[in-house]
């Protein structure tokens, strides 16, 4: 029998999530940009600024960035010297982000198609990986962050930058309120697709709390842990390193 996951507040057998994750992002791919401007009030650009600044990419390095979607964070870390491959489930958010490149005039990333629970990439051979509002679209959280530490040399570091469980008094259910009622409504508006939306801001809700995710980054086997709250934990920096 298949193991159950969650697909938004739906329980759904595991594989099946890979194909409707798959659906949700090929659907949203054109006006993700877009969308997270509307949803976040532009701050999504202060926070991958915030995450690229801590993952301090050097020139020369070899950084994965999983789920890199439409380069977002490629293109930051690209522009400090890093060599940087892009991964991404959707081949769809890919070309968006290869389109984005070539109008950018960034001939230098490298686009692959990649699953995060099942990279094919040789063990060791990253000095970095980022995953940025990605992971909980994974079906299996554990195995994407196994085949992280996998991946990386000794001395690599782990940093996710994702959505988490808002904590300032009286923020959290008007935050909740928003994200339920009103960004369904931004993404029929935007991106005509009102189905789409509301999973992302479910899978949000069912995501792991930053204390419980953190244990889960321990137990992948990476060592000196850490998690910066952003905004009262309307997003959360966790990171770690292979030791």
């Amino acid at each position: 029998m298949n193991d159950i996951v969650s697909f938004g507040y739906e329980d759904i057998a595991a594989d099946e999530k890979v194909e409707r994750v798959g659906e949700v992002f090929s659907n949203v791919a054109r006006k993700y940009d877009i969308m997270n401007d509307a949803m976040s009030g532009g701050m999504h650009r202060l926070w991958k600024d915030r995450f690229v600044r801590l993952v301090k990419p050097q020139p020369g390095e070899a950084v994965l960035d999983m789920a890199g979607g439409t380069g977002d964070i490629a293109f930051r870390m690209a522009a400090r010297g890093a060599e940087v491959t892009v991964a991404d489930i959707n081949q769809d958010m890919l070309d968006v982000g290869i389109e984005r490149a070539l109008d950018r005039g960034m001939d230098g990333l490298v686009w692959s198609c990649q699953n995060a629970e099942q990279l094919s990439y040789p063990d060791r051979m990253f000095d970095a990986y980022t995953i940025a509002f990605g992971i909980r679209n994974v079906t299996h959280i554990d195995k994407a962050l196994a085949e992280a530490h996998r991946v990386l040399k000794f001395g690599g570091r782990f940093f996710c930058l994702e959505f988490s469980t808002m904590t300032w008094p009286g923020m959290k259910q008007a935050y909740d309120l928003y994200s339920h009622k009103l960004v369904p409504q931004i993404g029929k508006v935007i991106a005509q697709d009102e189905d789409s939306y509301r999973y992302l801001i479910e899978s949000i809700r069912r995501f792991p709390a930053m204390p419980e995710f953190e244990q889960m980054i321990r137990d992948a086997g990476f060592t000196n842990t850490r998690v910066e709250p952003i905004m009262g934990g309307l997003v959360a920096i966790h990171s770690g390193w292979k030791s």
